[in-house]
């Protein structure tokens, strides 16, 4: 097979390179599965510097996120979930690659009339801003939504989802091209939160100019987003992108009566697993009622795995909205 394999830690994307190898050899609870299409994701740029919280032993296979087909099932489950020929998709250390191996928990079926390039982008994604605008911050009909990054990958969920549940969306982005995207997918209201005053702006936009009932926060600006937010209101917390990570004035958060909550997807393998069950189960609903659909990067074509290091170079300097996923071509492409 074809991949991008890491033997030591690198300065940056532009020093990835793309090698052939040995095709991988599934674990008797394992599934091998084509990959047609690869998405990128922030922790890959820190996991190939040896500065992310987990760091597999080199040498390793960069990328986690893909959607491809059904190769070979798992020789220990006679009756597996998939079948050979199933279009998944999924999250499993090695995603840079044509070919990958992943446990049956770490896979889900490709949604139907979905493609391959957007349902590589969904695994980290849409669970997240599911989880945390629906059950940790109890998003409901008539709530006002804060979405900051909204034209990035979690944002575009999010926003999606906050709309679904019949919410009001006011969407934060730092260009002209991130706004125009954010009301594509729904935003009601777009700012700019690169300019000052635009929590004033934000409280405009609420009735009475109280403030929005929910900020969705994968940036790390709850500070100035308690300017902004209703008293009652819910901030949750999902990422730092900015790169800073908050002390926050709790006498604020106080004396706006404010909940603050923090999500993370990843945890609720350990700690909550028969959460994960339904919130895809909820989040796939959403996709066949039409109201969630797929967020991929389409201002430039990345096809071939030697275009990896230029879509992570991209998505480092923030130039790109939504998923930014790579199409991976197969010498012999599946049929189905």
């Amino acid at each position: 097979m074809r991949a991008i394999q890491v033997t030591e830690y690198l300065s940056g994307p532009k020093d990835l390179k793309v090698s052939s190898l040995p095709d991988p050899t599934p674990s008797p609870e394992c599934y091998l599965i084509a990959i047609h299409a690869a998405a990128t994701n922030f922790f890959d740029l820190l996991q190939i510097r040896g500065k992310y919280q987990h760091q597999p032993p080199l040498p390793w296979i960069s990328g986690s996120e893909f959607a491809g087909v059904i190769l070979s099932t798992p020789s220990d489950k006679p009756s597996s979930k998939y079948k050979k020929g199933d279009k998944v998709f999924g999250a499993s250390q090695g995603a840079y690659a044509t070919k990958i191996c992943a446990k049956e928990e770490a896979l889900r079926p490709m949604p139907p009339g979905w493609d391959f390039l957007n349902a590589a982008g969904l695994m980290v994604t849409a669970p997240t801003s599911y989880a945390a605008l629906v059950r940790r911050a109890g998003v409901k009909k008539g709530d006002y939504v804060l979405v900051h990054a909204a034209a990035g990958g979690v944002g575009l969920a999010a926003l999606q989802i906050a709309k679904a549940f019949g919410a009001t969306v006011i969407a934060t982005a730092g260009s002209s091209r991130k706004f125009e995207i954010a009301k594509k997918y729904g935003a009601d209201y777009t700012v700019d939160y690169s300019r000052d005053g635009w929590t004033e702006q934000v409280n405009k936009l609420t009735p009475k100019g109280r403030g929005v009932d929910i900020v969705f926060d994968p940036v790390g600006m709850v500070n100035n987003s308690l300017k902004c937010t209703t008293w009652g209101g819910r901030t949750v917390v999902v990422g730092f992108a900015a790169g800073n990570i908050e002390k926050i004035a709790m006498n604020r958060v106080l004396l706006k009566n404010v909940s603050l909550v923090g999500l993370h997807w990843g945890m609720y393998t350990k700690a909550e697993p028969e959460t994960i069950e339904n919130v895809w189960k909820e989040l796939f609903q959403l996709i066949k009622e039409g109201k969630f659909r797929g967020t991929v990067y389409t201002d430039q074509d990345f096809t071939g795995l030697e275009m990896v290091s230029e879509a992570l170079d991209m998505l480092g300097r923030r130039e790109s909205w939504g998923k930014v996923v790579v199409a991976v071509p197969q010498k012999i492409e599946s049929k189905l």
